[in-house]
């Protein structure tokens, strides 16, 4: 279960303080995929970012029973001066699980070969994206954040992605921004529905998705 308690953000832009959402009040069961839907420039992103503890709120606060994944598909969870190694190792003792089995899965995984050993400063933008889903995807959470990506590289590969999160929200809840419909159904069983600094939660997809739709146009 995720619950959020009168929690608001805002940036201050050219010295003008600008909202972007005021006193959310919400509580996400526990185990329940949930799609977050809502324009460009909404705080989707934002949100997850301060579910996942990596920012915080101007006020309120954001109070779970279980265990929070970094949104994955964001790559400010690693060091750009360590290897792909490293990262792995601090990312495992920081979440206290085994080191040699995480970098075991996450080389497995991820498929740059010796690039894995290599500064994540030299890595391309598909390699960094590959190391964070199997970082994400190789510790055991409750609840898994997901921000535009679910899987990148060859169709093989993005196979091989969607079967492992397949898997992991088999027994996890999840909170996952993406603009592909078919993927949210694919994933998906109730949704929230941020705009204008409010949210609202749908058990119906379907609905959630009719309600953006109408707010969008």
């Amino acid at each position: 279960m995720i619950r959020l308690e009168n929690l608001s953000k805002g940036f201050w832009v050219k010295g003008t303080y600008t909202p972007v959402f005021q006193n959310l009040n919400l509580t996400i069961p526990t185990g329940k995929s949930v799609a977050l839907l809502g324009g460009n420039g909404a705080g989707k992103s934002t949100l997850l970012q301060i579910v996942a503890g990596n920012v915080s709120a101007d006020s309120g606060r954001v109070f779970s029973d279980g265990a929070i994944s970094w949104p994955v598909g964001i790559a400010s969870s690693v060091h750009k001066d360590l290897t792909g190694a490293q990262n792995t190792r601090f990312i495992a003792r920081s979440y206290g699980v085994d080191t040699d089995s995480l970098c075991d899965f996450v080389q497995d995984f991820a498929e740059i070969g010796r690039h894995f050993f290599a500064p994540i400063r030299t890595y391309s933008s598909g390699m960094k994206s590959r190391l964070m889903f199997g970082l994400s995807m190789g510790i055991q959470f409750d609840t898994y954040l997901v921000d535009e990506v679910t899987a990148v590289g060859d169709a093989r590969f993005k196979r091989k992605s969607r079967q492992l999160f397949s898997q992991r929200i088999q027994t996890a809840g999840a909170i996952m921004v993406n603009h592909n419909l078919k993927e949210l159904h694919a994933y998906c069983d109730s949704a929230m529905v941020l705009h204008r600094g409010q949210i609202r939660f749908f058990d119906d997809l379907d609905e959630a998705v009719a309600t953006h739709n109408r707010l969008m146009s």
